[in-house]
């Protein structure tokens, strides 16, 4: 990108770090820069130009040289972009099927569509259309849940670590909720189990060892300042060998015992023992049936819904917590109430199928298979294989998925790689050997046109 002027590389010292350093105003005025604040307004490009200036002068205090100015307009005006056009559509050939970063489970069409409606207008959100008074927003949802899960209650919140903290807040503040040390999970963004507990004011009490903990420890550690026994599913990790954990039955009795909830964190969301899951993904539904009070799950993993956290269990327990002040502060929107509702009805009526999760999930290894095979006979030296994907999004961790792979060789794959996840549709696959390498198990087979199209763009460019 070019300027009026012709662009100058200053060699910096730390005394004259800044001299070399052109102004935010001054790249406004130029060519680029208006053309800039046309595209992108001057509030952004303002921004982003002052980040990158003061990137630059940190760099150049350690005696970096001062790039030119259009070299820092066309890393500033990149950013702007990035900041105005927001979220972009992306094809994931990597592998990880509920893939964190690329907002994990896609919606059904009907729910997309159901979010969209009550986005766009107004909607009877909380009211009764029969009676005209004030109703809850998550009601229908609740209702959904208590009838495919046997719940006698239910709540939905924003997330799964949002559930954990109101029931923790709301039923254990001030008091002891005995963990296992095996379970005291970290999540994603560097967020602990025990962090979200001093976060609700409860106290946390560790039970056991990190690989063996036994009924007699928790029994050991219950006292009158327990409030609350937490089971949490390790549902990002696996502990093996020499283990031993506590089933929730045995837990169960020993809450009962004590006269204490047992709170139950399976993370993942499955509502009931489907035969495409291992064993041991515990099921909401299953779990409630061993005795857990309460079962927190995720709404966009193993449910195939938008994000929510929901709390299923004892009316009680589920109605002191509705009615706590945090509740509110982590509520839904509407359409993430509209999404959830949408889902939840595909359950209800024997449709499981139709969430694109579980459509993703169950086609078959050698269907994938030939379908890489194809898109290999499009690029010169490309080939196809069987490969393993994931779930990721913390679900059936150490759990292989049988899936399929287009191998291209590159000589720059990590340039290749970049101008794919740049591109339009963004795709991002992997590096393996010096190669890219693309899974399908989380591709639709409808999108393998626009991915042959997107590598082709991509290797061109290069």
């Amino acid at each position: 990108m070019k300027t009026d002027q012709a662009p100058t590389a200053v060699k910096a010292t730390p005394a004259d770090a800044r001299r070399g350093v052109p102004s935010v105003d001054a790249l406004l005025r130029s060519a680029p820069g208006r053309k800039g604040v046309t595209r992108f307004g001057r509030a952004l490009v303002k921004q982003a130009l002052g980040a990158t200036l003061a990137e630059i002068r940190d760099q150049a205090t350690r005696g970096t040289e001062v790039p030119e100015e259009g070299i820092i307009l066309a890393r500033a005006l990149g950013a702007a972009a990035r900041s105005y056009y927001g979220l972009s559509e992306v094809i994931n050939a990597s592998g990880v099927v509920l893939h964190t970063g690329l907002g994990r489970a896609p919606l059904p069409r009907g729910a997309a569509d159901a979010a969209a409606g009550a986005a766009h207008g107004y909607s009877d959100l909380e009211v009764d259309r029969e009676t005209g008074a004030r109703g809850r927003r998550t009601a229908r949802a609740e209702t959904l849940l208590r009838a495919l899960t046997g719940a006698q209650d239910a709540l939905v919140v924003n997330n799964n670590a949002a559930a954990l903290l109101l029931a923790l807040a709301g039923l254990a503040a001030g008091r002891e909720v005995l963990v296992s040390r095996g379970e005291l999970i970290e999540i994603g963004g560097e967020f602990r189990l025990p962090e979200i507990m001093a976060a609700s004011g409860a106290r946390l009490v560790e039970v056991g060892t990190t690989n063996r903990t036994r009924a007699g420890d928790y029994r050991k550690a219950v006292g009158r300042r327990t409030a609350m026994i937490l089971k949490v599913h390790p549902s990002n990790y696996r502990v093996i060998g020499f283990t031993n954990s506590v089933d929730l039955g045995e837990l169960s009795e020993l809450a009962r015992t004590a006269r204490i909830p047992l709170l139950y964190d399976v993370g993942s969301g499955l509502l009931e023992r489907f035969p495409e899951v291992p064993a041991d993904e515990p099921a909401v539904a299953e779990a409630l049936a061993a005795g857990a009070d309460l079962v927190s799950f995720s709404g966009d993993k193993l449910l195939g819904g938008p994000q929510a956290g929901m709390l299923v269990g004892r009316a009680d327990l589920v109605d002191r917590l509705r009615r706590h002040p945090l509740a509110r502060a982590l509520r839904v929107d509407k359409m993430t109430v509209a999404a959830l509702e949408a889902v939840l009805r595909l359950y209800a009526t024997g449709r499981r199928s139709e969430v694109p999760l579980w459509g993703l999930l169950s086609v078959p290894q050698a269907k994938l298979l030939s379908r890489a095979r194809a898109l290999a006979q499009l690029f010169r030296g490309a080939s196809a294989g069987e490969s393993q994907a994931v779930a990721g999004g913390g679900s059936l961790p150490g759990y292989g998925i049988p899936s399929a792979r287009l191998v291209l060789p590159a000589d720059s794959p990590n340039d290749v790689a970049a101008r794919l996840r740049t591109g339009r549709p963004s795709v991002f696959c992997r590096i393996e050997e010096g190669a890219l390498v693309f899974d399908l198990r989380a591709v639709p087979a409808e999108d393998d046109d626009r991915l042959a199209r997107a590598i082709r763009y991509a290797l061109q460019l290069g």
